[in-house]
């Protein structure tokens, strides 16, 4: 199994003189970040959905085998709540593709208290072309039920596995590849996991029958998610 780990997000001021030299420019965190984590989960696009030629200029300054996920637009999770996915993947997914090869999986985060619409989930399932890898982190809880699960595994997408203010959701397998999300061990995006819970994941990860998982830290306060991501790989190593 091949494990990749990484942050939510790279450009973070507070991460200077914590992570990134202070003389180091913003527009060279990236390639930095990527001489010490194989892969990072691209955030912005939950925002304003970068063009495709960002995303080019992303690919270029990382190593071969770097890895992005992309966090799909609140446009299709908040505002249209999976509506019409025929008309709102398309910009997505032509945006995402100046990635190429160093595309991984989408990633679908629903709102909370939007409760379960299968026949949603189940149209927008069906309209993504065949072979991407989506994932779906279900904020939730009235989602994480037998008929989600089935219909995730249904199309090989992911349920994201998460931690959030003391909240940990199922840790329900749905595909051949995992995808989880750390946003820190108690308050919302703060707080150090620790080298304990971390050889606990680690633990856990290692007897999962996947052919990739992929772990992102949102802990971000105080560069902490960079340190457990990078304690994390260190584990497994």
């Amino acid at each position: 199994m091949q494990i990749l780990i990484g942050t939510s997000g790279w450009v973070y001021p507070h991460w200077r003189g914590r992570f990134y030299p202070e003389s180091l420019p913003e527009s060279d965190w990236l390639a930095f970040y990527a001489r010490h984590l194989a892969s990072v989960e691209i955030n912005r696009s939950f925002y304003r959905l970068p063009t495709r030629d960002t995303f080019a200029a992303w690919r270029a300054a990382t190593p071969q085998d770097f890895v992005f996920s992309v966090k799909a637009s609140r446009y299709i999770t908040h505002l249209k709540k999976l509506k019409a996915p025929e008309l709102s993947l398309p910009p997505l997914i032509e945006a995402a593709s100046g990635l190429g090869d160093k595309l991984g999986p989408l990633l679908f985060q629903l709102p909370p208290n939007w409760r379960v619409n299968v026949e949603r989930l189940r149209h927008l399932l069906q309209t993504l072309p065949r072979g991407l890898r989506v994932a779906f982190e279900l904020r939730d809880p009235s989602w994480h039920c037998r008929e989600v699960f089935d219909l995730l595994a249904e199309h090989n997408a992911a349920f994201c596995i998460y931690q959030l203010a003391g909240f940990e959701s199922p840790r329900q397998i749905s595909a051949d590849f995992g995808y989880i999300r750390l946003h820190g061990p108690g308050a919302a995006y703060s707080g150090r996991y620790g080298r304990k819970a971390l050889a606990g994941w680690a633990a856990w990860l290692a007897r999962q029958p996947l052919k990739t998982a992929y772990v992102y830290f949102d802990n971000d306060e105080a560069a902490y998610a960079v340190r457990d991501a990078m304690e994390l790989k260190a584990l497994l190593a």
